[in-house]
């Protein structure tokens, strides 16, 4: 195995509101090696942005806090660190590329302006030769003339080129670990098959690491090394990505999996549904999140939220319950 590039223990992070506080992200771990993509997915409002967020130190103070937890990149604790530290590492170190370009981008500034930006901090290097690093990223990343889109403004670039202006501003200093948070989301499915395309291209000739956000299961079968599935808050279930498509081992990811249209499914299946919605997080739940939705919920559910437990070489899933033969887990 590669070095541990990041390790994450216990991440909390909750936000205050007129009704109490809201559990937004409840006791994550996770770890990161290099050159491994960890694929984290789950559906929306599970806490999978708010855990990225709650590590660079973005989320709004107030409402949001992150209360609990640490997150060791090399052996520096980004919770902990300063703000100058912090500052020197995001953008060169960490990177982040956000759900939506436009909201991005500044939109009053040139595209050469922000792409630049980045190198002129982080390398303090002349402004003419940030200009021509930037040129160059961006006919890496598929902008046609590129020397003379330096001039233009966010908006007037496509939603496609937009996401991949941001992929370049996000690797000009070669940071050793990209965060992702659901770059694809915005557009079409053409256009999202070259933005992984080109993501995973760049990770390769670069050799960094990469943190995937989706809710979408099937981009992260042909991305991720492992996946983690998060609910509520939680990480339910961590696995790699074959392991985790041929036996999923919590009912949440085994009903992700079945909304899925497969093209290897010769029966015709309807795909399924998960009855129910999330629930409310004002208060942490003393049992399991997903109680009140799943199919193969025991009384032991209600009475303890079950912590992950180890299902197989490197699996582990947050259920009592074995899906396959429904009896409690010993």
């Amino acid at each position: 195995m590669t070095d541990l590039l990041l390790d994450v223990q216990g991440l909390e992070t909750r936000f205050k509101t007129r009704e109490g506080y809201v559990h937004a992200v409840n006791g994550v771990s996770l770890q990161v090696h290099e050159r491994e993509t960890l694929g984290i997915v789950g559906e929306s409002g599970c806490g999978k942005s708010v855990t990225m967020m709650s590590l660079l130190r973005l989320i709004p103070s107030p409402p949001g806090e992150v209360f609990a937890g640490k997150a060791f990149y090399r052996n520096n604790d980004l919770l902990k660190i300063s703000d100058d530290e912090l500052r020197r590492m995001r953008g060169a170190d960490l990177s982040m590329i956000f759900q939506d370009p436009m909201t991005s981008f500044n939109p009053v500034l040139t595209i050469g302006a922000q792409v630049t930006e980045p190198l002129v901090i982080h390398h303090n290097i002349s402004k003419v030769d940030a200009f021509e690093r930037a040129v160059e990223m961006l006919i890496l990343v598929g902008i046609p003339n590129a020397r003379e889109r330096m001039n233009s403004y966010p908006h007037q670039f496509s939603g496609g080129m937009r996401q991949r202006v941001m992929i370049a501003m996000a690797l000009i200093c070669s940071p050793k670990l990209l965060i992702a948070d659901e770059p694809t989301t915005a557009l079409d499915v053409t256009i999202q098959a070259q933005i992984i395309d080109l993501t995973k291209r760049l990770q390769d000739e670069m050799g960094m690491a990469m943190i995937w956000i989706t809710h979408d299961l099937g981009i992260i079968a042909g991305l991720a090394d492992r996946v983690l599935v998060m609910y509520a808050g939680f990480v339910v279930e961590e696995a790699a990505v074959d392991e985790l498509y041929e036996n999923p081992q919590h009912p949440y990811t085994i009903g992700l999996l079945g909304s899925l249209p497969r093209v290897d499914d010769d029966n015709r299946r309807r795909l399924a549904s998960i009855e129910g919605l999330p629930p409310v997080l004002m208060e942490k739940p003393h049992f399991c999140p997903f109680l009140n939705r799943c199919p193969y919920a025991v009384k032991h559910c209600r009475r303890e939220n079950p912590s992950l437990l180890q299902v197989g070489p490197g699996h582990r899933a947050a259920c009592w319950v074995d899906p396959n033969t429904r009896n409690e887990r010993a």
